[in-house]
């Protein structure tokens, strides 16, 4: 099935020598037949036409080669690196002075350092994105368009490399464009959260929480109007009094869960007004990432995965290590666990961080994974909560208040799971514990 593996790759740097009219003949013939041909055939046909017309055929060859990559059922295998490169090659070789040159070199750097990650090549990967930035600016100078594509994923590669200032600064500049534009079909929100946990990552808390402020009064606002859902404004809401507690802000963050409270009643008793799909989930599961959320110091060593970003732009090496962590992660949570059941006021409290730990990692990789991502992570949320429920007893200054926590987060899923009645119960036990109840 793959014996395109098995095939010589042809260097590069060889590819530009002379052809035989024969070749161009076969070539044109391979691409001119109305049989099937295979992807592989393709691109030998496009790397013979390039050197004849590389107007015409260089960004073809680019194209299929990044196609090829990943031919199949879409996974990746061991010649998709070379394969990445020579797309790369072939797109440098386009004339610039053609208009498609930018998006086309663009687009195979971004497949190319899709694969520099994959195989733990992180700066070369990190250099490929600086690359794409630079040639979006580019583009936006000479459109006047200033929005400048790659900022996200730029701001997410710094971020995993512990950039975090620069990171911030990135974020800066991409939502200082798209705010005056508006929320438009959930991009901003997407932003917006990234902005944030980069802020709250470099440092910047006040500005962080005052980011936080608006990208509530943001989903408040389209919700009112029904063009995002009550429970995103929901989960922004329970997002922004985890960041205030964080931060020492117990007043406001006690206003703010007041806030989450009423809006979860109502939600409970009348639903969501719109069906949206999937949205709120994966917007849960995105604000699960943002520091804070795990606690503590992350699990693993190694490049860690940005805050508040779509999984879909981490790094592919950060991504893996992230969720292979949940093994070792496991493994851990029930060592200590046996050691606590014996002395609990020495390993309970760092149970409940593990497996906390443990719980978010599960659900940011089920989420992204099916639609029923409850079913898979439904028991670690009440495992957290059932070791939760013994702090008090053993830890009578902040017991009470991380089983609220964990309660919250358990009413959170609930609501991403559209369980509203549970989680309604959740949501008043916790602030039962933290003396809110009316």
């Amino acid at each position: 099935m793959w014996a395109w593996f098995e095939a010589p790759r042809i260097s590069v740097m060889n590819q530009w020598g002379k052809v035989d009219q024969d070749d161009i003949v076969r070539a044109r013939n391979v691409l001119l037949a109305s049989g099937r041909r295979t992807l592989h055939e393709e691109v030998d046909a496009y790397r013979v036409l390039a050197q004849v017309s590389p107007a015409a055929y260089l960004p073809l060859l680019a194209r299929k080669l990044q196609h090829l990559s990943y031919a199949g059922s879409g996974t990746w295998h061991p010649s998709s690196l070379a394969l990445c490169e020579e797309a790369v090659a072939a797109a440098r070789r386009i004339d610039p002075a053609e208009p498609a040159r930018a998006d086309v070199l663009y687009q195979a750097l971004k497949s190319c350092q899709r694969e520099l990650y994959r195989r733990g090549r992180r700066p070369e990967g990190l250099a490929l994105r600086a690359e794409m930035l630079a040639i979006s600016r580019a583009q936006a100078e000479r459109s006047g368009e200033p929005v400048v594509k790659g900022l996200s994923e730029w701001a997410a590669g710094l971020s995993e490399e512990g950039r975090y200032a620069e990171a911030a600064d990135a974020m800066d500049e991409l939502v200082a464009v798209l705010l005056p534009r508006g929320p438009s079909d959930g991009a901003l929100a997407w932003s917006l959260l990234q902005w944030i946990a980069a802020l709250h990552d470099a440092g910047r808390s006040g500005e962080a929480l005052a980011a936080f402020e608006q990208f509530v009064a943001m989903e408040a606002a389209e919700a009112a109007k029904k063009r995002g859902p009550v429970i995103c404004h929901l989960h922004s809401l329970i997002g922004y009094a985890r960041m205030l507690d964080l931060h020492g802000r117990d007043e406001q963050a006690a206003r703010v869960r007041q806030d989450a409270l009423a809006l979860l009643t109502e939600l409970a008793a009348s639903g969501e007004r719109v069906s949206w799909g999937g949205y709120e989930a994966s917007f849960w599961a995105v604000l699960l990432t943002v520091s804070g959320t795990e606690g503590g110091q992350p699990w693993s060593d190694g490049p860690r995965t940005p805050s508040g970003t779509d999984p879909m732009k981490w790094s592919p090496d950060a991504g893996q290590r992230y969720f292979d962590s949940r093994d070792a992660l496991r493994h851990a949570v029930d060592a200590l666990a046996r050691r606590a059941a014996e002395d609990p006021t020495g390993h309970l409290a760092e149970v409940v961080r593990l497996q906390r730990v443990l719980t978010v990692r599960s659900a940011v990789y089920w989420e992204n994974r099916t639609h029923l991502f409850a079913e898979r992570i439904r028991p670690l949320f009440d495992e957290g909560v059932a070791l939760a429920r013994r702090l008090p007893k053993h830890y009578p200054a902040e017991g009470p208040r991380t089983l609220a926590r964990t309660l919250i987060e358990r009413s959170a899923f609930r609501v991403a799971a559209r369980e509203l009645s549970p989680a309604l119960d959740d949501f008043r036990e916790a602030l039962s514990h933290l003396g809110e109840a009316d």
